[in-house]
């Protein structure tokens, strides 16, 4: 049997740095989203209520950047070297969120549900965090896919977006992608009208709206790399940083599923489509290199210590004042702390895992 070649396996393309600075904000967004929810248990009465449209935003983006460095190198590759790749690129920050989540749970200094779990019952879902396994066990943590670090609900459907997109989504060609998504899109609406918001996928609920979340936005970003719908343009990156935070400010109403809907269906694709043909230089191009490059670490990381402040909030009901203080500078703390991890522990990690690998594919 022949082996792939290294070069193909290897190879890395380009970088829209905007979107990788977009990719940024939305972490950021999720982060505020997540401190705003304690103080604003009702959503529709938050500032950055729909701070959680930042996933189906990554997934759009997801499914670009997978067909744009994979579409071609996939035939040549085997389907265990691409998995390999996304391992590498993805996993380590899945078992650094799963050990932040585990030390934030038993070391809470403002609560003690750890007391509740057996020794076997702890150690099940921390090795179910570490693997990917949704368990939605915790009752105290509202039945989240994943008890000890939220946000991985929406990686987990980001391997199986990846999974699907080796074994099918690859040798499907654009027409067959139009038939996959018009049920995808109406599969969104209705999930979006009967639940009243795009919101679900986290817990054991609403685990399927995380599926119809996944396979709209992926099959979209497919779609807008293959179709070649890159809008050439000149607006750089605070506009569109701009157009994309307005998704998130936006005010509840009435309709909310309609216009949460759009912006799935329509909008975040056309500001893919613009973040990808806008080019950037200087200060704005090192920004957003910055904010690409730790917005999955962030994004990962953050919620151990959310869940802390979300029980400092309820027994210590700090002031209005205090708590504006306590988000401003939580989340740049929370944006070093996830540079620190990146650079120390994640990168280093990948690296090690890359360089291993090429030295084994040279044996080969």
């Amino acid at each position: 049997m022949s082996h792939t070649p290294e070069a193909v396996i290897l190879k890395s393309k380009k970088h829209f740095h905007l979107l990788d600075g977009l990719r940024g904000i939305a972490a950021i967004a999720v982060v505020i989203f997540h401190f705003m929810e304690w103080e604003k248990p009702d959503i529709s009465q938050n500032f950055i209520g729909h701070g959680f449209l930042a996933v189906d935003f990554f997934l759009c983006l997801s499914g670009f950047v997978i067909a744009y460095a994979y579409d071609n190198r996939l035939p040549k590759m085997r389907r265990k070297d691409f998995f390999i790749s996304r391992l590498i690129r993805l996993h380590p920050l899945v078992i650094i969120g799963s050990i932040l989540g585990l030390i934030a749970f038993l070391a809470d200094p403002f609560a003690s549900h750890a007391e509740g779990y057996s020794l076997a019952a702890m150690a099940l879902i921390f090795l179910a965090s570490m693997l990917m396994i949704p368990l939605p066990v915790m009752e105290e943590r509202g039945f989240n896919l994943f008890g000890l670090n939220a946000p991985s609900w929406s990686l987990f459907w980001e391997y199986i977006a990846n999974i699907l997109y080796a074994f099918v989504l690859i040798r499907l060609s654009r027409k067959t992608l139009w038939v996959l998504l018009i049920p995808a899109a109406i599969a969104l609406v209705w999930v979006s009208y009967s639940a009243g918001n795009l919101l679900g996928g986290w817990d054991g609920n609403t685990f399927l709206h995380g599926g119809v979340r996944m396979s709209y936005s992926f099959l979209a970003g497919l779609l807008i790399f293959r179709s070649g719908w890159i809008i050439k343009n000149k607006l750089g990156f605070v506009p569109l940083a701009l157009m994309l935070s307005a998704a998130f400010f936006m005010p509840w109403h009435s309709q909310n599923w309609i216009t949460e809907s759009l912006i799935v269906l329509l909008y975040f694709p056309f500001i893919v489509a613009l973040g990808a043909g806008s080019a950037l230089s200087g200060v704005l191009k090192e920004t957003s290199i910055f904010l690409g490059k730790i917005s999955y670490p962030l994004y990962m990381t953050h919620y151990a210590a959310i869940w802390m402040f979300g029980h400092y909030f309820t027994t210590r009901n700090p002031t209005e004042e205090q708590l504006t203080w306590i988000i401003v500078i939580g989340t740049a703390l929370m944006i070093f702390f996830a540079w620190l991890v990146m650079q120390f522990i994640e990168t280093p990690v990948r690296k090690y895992l890359t360089r291993k690998r090429k030295e084994k594919l040279l044996k080969n």
